[in-house]
C-alpha cells in the first residue's frame, strides 16, 4: 500500500517514517501543500531500482572501448525509445 505523508512528518516523526520505510520494505512519498516533493527509501530498495542500470552502464562503457563506432544522442534515445516500447508490447 502507498504511503504519503507530509514533509513536516520528516521532521516532526523521524523515527516513524524510518520504521515504516525500513519494516515495509516500501517507498514513503512526501507532500508538500498537497503536492508531491519527495520519495524516501531505503538503500536496499534504492539498489534494487539502480543496480541493473549501473550494470547495463558499464558494460556499454566496456564495449564502447573496445569498438570506434559512436553514436548520436539521438540514435542513442531513439534505440532505447524503441526497446521500451517494445517490451511494453510484450
Amino acid at each position: 500500500m502507498m504511503t504519503i505523508r507530509p514533509v513536516s512528518d520528516l521532521r516532526n516523526k523521524f523515527p516513524e517514517i524510518e520504521e515504516a520505510v525500513l519494516q515495509d520494505n516500501e517507498p514513503v512519498f512526501l507532500t508538500k501543500n498537497g503536492y508531491g516533493t519527495m520519495v524516501l527509501m531505503s538503500i536496499e530498495q534504492y539498489s534494487a531500482l539502480t543496480d541493473a542500470v549501473e550494470k547495463k552502464l558499464d558494460e556499454a562503457d566496456a564495449a564502447a572501448a573496445q569498438s570506434t563506432v559512436r553514436y548520436s544522442a539521438s540514435e542513442v534515445f531513439g534505440r532505447a525509445k524503441r526497446r521500451i516500447h517494445e517490451d511494453k508490447d510484450l
